[in-house]
C-alpha cells in the first residue's frame, strides 16, 4: 500500500476535521456511483471484473508480435498512449536490454518528429497498435494513415492486415468499420472507462505486454488497490488522504499549481500522465490546480531557484521509491582531481536520496510544502497499485470540487476551431 507523508508548515497546519462529513459523503458517493459522470466509473472494479480469457489473450497476441516483428508503434495520444508509456519507461528505463523497440506515434501534429520517426521505421518490419475510441482523432488518424501507407508501400496489404492491432469501441466508430472490413485483430475500450483511466484496460495492456512486462502482476498490483483504497474514512484511506489534502491546499491555502517530483528520470512519463489525470478531470468551472513536473537533481538546476524563492504558488507531490533495483558505487581514484575520493565507497542511490533529503528540508522550511507519496519499489505489482491509488484520489478530490471529473468539454473547443480552418465537412458554421 502506498504511504502519504506531510513535510512543510502549511500543510501540517491544514484542519481536516471540518470536512471530515463532506469528505465521507464524497466517498460513499464513488462507492455508489451517483455522482456526475458515473458512468465512467467502470475503472473501480475493472481487474475484479476482467476475464481471465481477455487478459491472456493480450498475453498471447503480445508474444506473438514480439516473436514475428522488430517493433511496435503505439499509435494514440493522450490516455491512449501516456499510461503505456508510463508504465513501459519505468519498469525498463530508456536501455532496456531488449532488441525489441517500441515507439510512440499519433501524439502530436510535428512534421520533423513525424517524418524522422517513419524514416527511423523504413525496412523495419514492425507492427501497429493504434488506439482510439472513435477512430476521428485527428492526431492518430493521420499518423495510422502514413503508417499504413510506408507499410503497404514496402511490405504489401496481407501484411498491413496482420500488422495492425486495433483497440477501440467494441460496436461503433470509423476504426471499428476499418477493423471489421480488413479483419484486423483488436481489443475493446470499455465504455464505461475514459481515456485518462484506461491504462488498467487492453488500451494500456498490450503495448506493456509487448515490453515484456509481467501485465498479470501489474493487474494484481491494480486488484489490490481496489482493496487498500476503499475506506470512506480518509484517515484509514491514503488515496482519499491524499485528494482531500490537495483540495485544501488549492481552497484554504490558495496554492495554484502541483509539481509532481520524482528522483528517477525513466519516471518522467509517470509525471506526464498525472498532468492528464488530475488537469483534465478538475480543471472545470474555473476550478483546479494546474499540475506542473520535475525531475530532481536535473530541474533544480532550471526550476530550483524559483521553488525556493519565487512567488509561492506551488506545493510538491514527491514521488519517493525506496529501493532501487541497479545502484553503482562510487570507486576511489588515487590522484583525487575532482575532489570526489569523500564519496569513495558510496552507493549512488545513497547519494540522490541524500539530495532528496537535502532538497526537501530547504524547500519546505522555505514556503515549498510537500507531500511525499511513499512506495518501497518499482515494480509491475507496485505500480499498478500506484496507479489505482491515483485513481481514487483524482475522483475524490474533483468530487470535493464539485466537478464531474470524468468528462473534458473545454478540449472539444480547439477541436472543433481546427476541423472549421481546415474544412472539414459539417464544421462550416460552428
Amino acid at each position: 500500500m502506498v504511504e502519504v507523508r506531510l513535510h512543510g508548515k502549511d500543510i501540517k497546519e491544514l484542519n481536516l476535521a471540518p470536512y471530515a462529513e463532506k469528505a465521507r459523503r464524497v466517498a460513499e458517493q464513488i462507492e455508489a456511483r451517483s455522482g456526475d459522470g458515473n458512468d465512467f466509473l467502470g475503472w473501480m472494479d475493472f481487474a475484479s471484473r476482467q476475464s481471465e480469457e481477455e487478459l491472456q489473450d493480450i498475453i498471447d497476441t503480445a508474444k506473438m508480435i514480439r516473436e514475428k516483428y522488430d517493433a511496435l508503434v503505439v499509435c494514440g495520444i493522450g490516455g491512449s498512449y501516456l499510461g503505456a508509456r508510463a508504465v513501459i519507461e519505468a519498469l525498463k528505463g530508456f536501455f532496456p536490454d531488449d532488441d525489441f523497440e517500441i515507439v510512440y506515434l499519433g501524439n502530436t501534429l510535428s512534421a520533423d518528429y513525424t517524418y524522422q520517426l517513419l524514416r527511423h521505421l523504413e525496412g523495419k518490419r514492425y507492427a501497429i497498435n493504434v488506439i482510439s475510441k472513435s477512430g476521428t482523432t485527428t492526431e492518430t488518424a493521420i499518423s495510422f494513415r502514413l503508417l499504413k501507407e510506408q507499410l503497404l508501400r514496402e511490405f504489401g496489404k496481407d501484411y498491413v492486415r496482420e500488422a495492425v492491432f486495433a483497440t477501440t469501441d467494441a460496436k461503433g466508430g470509423t476504426l471499428r468499420k476499418e477493423v471489421n472490413k480488413e479483419g484486423y485483430k483488436s481489443f475493446v475500450i470499455p465504455g464505461d472507462i475514459g481515456g485518462r483511466f484506461s491504462v488498467i484496460t487492453p488500451v494500456g495492456l498490450l503495448p506493456i505486454a509487448c515490453a515484456g512486462i509481467d501485465i498479470k502482476e501489474f493487474m494484481r498490483g491494480v486488484k489490490d488497490g481496489e482493496k487498500d483504497y476503499s475506506s470512506y474514512d480518509y484517515a484509514l484511506n491514503p488515496a482519499y488522504y491524499y485528494g482531500l489534502l490537495r483540495y485544501l491546499l488549492n481552497v484554504e491555502k490558495h496554492y495554484t499549481s502541483e509539481m509532481f517530483v520524482a528522483y528517477d528520470l525513466h519516471y518522467k512519463m509517470i509525471e506526464e500522465w498525472l498532468k492528464q489525470l488530475f488537469d483534465e478531470s478538475e480543471g472545470k468551472n474555473n476550478q483546479g490546480t494546474l499540475c506542473s513536473s520535475g525531475i530532481f537533481t536535473t530541474d533544480l538546476h532550471s526550476m530550483g531557484q524559483f521553488i525556493q524563492q519565487g512567488s509561492p504558488v506551488l506545493y510538491e507531490t514527491i514521488l519517493r521509491v525506496v529501493n532501487t533495483n541497479f545502484d553503482l558505487e562510487i570507486p576511489e581514484d588515487k590522484d583525487n582531481l575532482d575532489d570526489l575520493n569523500y564519496l569513495k565507497g558510496k552507493k549512488l542511490s545513497d547519494i540522490n536520496h541524500v539530495a532528496y533529503q537535502a532538497t526537501l528540508k530547504a524547500h519546505t522550511e522555505g514556503h515549498t510544502p510537500a507531500i511525499v507519496v511513499r512506495v518501497d519499489k518499482m515494480n509491475p505489482y507496485h505500480l499498478g497499485n500506484l496507479m489505482y491509488f491515483f485513481f481514487r484520489a483524482c475522483a475524490f478530490s474533483a468530487y470535493m470540487l464539485e466537478v464531474n471529473p470524468f468528462n473534458q468539454p473545454g478540449v472539444e473547443v480547439y477541436k472543433v476551431n481546427m476541423f472549421k480552418l481546415l474544412g472539414k465537412p459539417g464544421y462550416e458554421d460552428k
